[in-house]
């Protein structure tokens, strides 16, 4: 049986929805009687469509899930992750302007779990870097056709977060130090099969 991580740990802007909370949209956001989430302005806002299932299989497999978010539109992010009714699922939260350095580090305190047995869903290469540096199992995620790199070809590995709008590379840069390690690899490393 594969072993899973410890930890997943998401990103929220261009991971969990499509668009930059801090700069697209214009918090306060309201839960309409509908159930649509729009913000000041009346914009529906939404989350990609596989974020519930893919967080719900991790909630099944038993894995704890936290968040990790650079934006400093703290208030905002917390308000979606309520109205979307995804808090039930974050164990923890991490969301605050800095490096994703510190959110690493202060999710190893509270939880006790290794980096190592963490795995880092993110949209930005420069956190993806940061993130690996620390020994974290990561998994970089874009969604932004327009960005115009390859999609990884291994279905194994878009499974973990399937849907046609979301690619996953598993090695996007040649730095020696940034290897994606969930492609089931020998040697223990995580394979997450959603």
């Amino acid at each position: 049986m594969a072993r899973l991580p410890k930890l997943a740990v998401f990103d929220l802007d261009y991971t969990l929805w499509p668009f930059w909370v801090d700069t697209h949209v214009d918090p306060p956001f309201h839960k309409r009687s509908d159930g649509t989430v729009r913000d000041r302005r009346g914009q529906t806002v939404r989350l990609y469509p596989e974020v519930p299932e893919v967080l719900e299989r991790l909630q099944g497999l038993g894995v704890p899930v936290a968040a990790a978010s650079r934006t400093g539109e703290v208030e905002g992010a917390n308000q979606l992750l309520e109205l979307f009714d995804l808090v039930r699922y974050f164990v923890h939260r991490e969301i605050y302007p800095g490096s994703k350095i510190t959110h690493f580090e202060r999710l190893q305190r509270k939880t006790g779990v290794p980096l190592s047995q963490m795995i880092f869903f993110d949209d930005e290469r420069r956190n993806i870097v940061d993130v690996s540096k620390l020994g974290t199992e990561w998994c970089y995620l874009h969604s932004c056709p327009e960005r115009n790199e390859p999609s990884d070809p291994n279905p194994r590995i878009r499974d973990i977060c399937k849907g046609p709008s979301w690619t996953l590379k598993p090695n996007l840069v040649n730095e020696p130090h940034l290897r994606h390690r969930t492609a089931g690899t020998p040697g223990g490393h995580f394979q997450v099969h959603l």
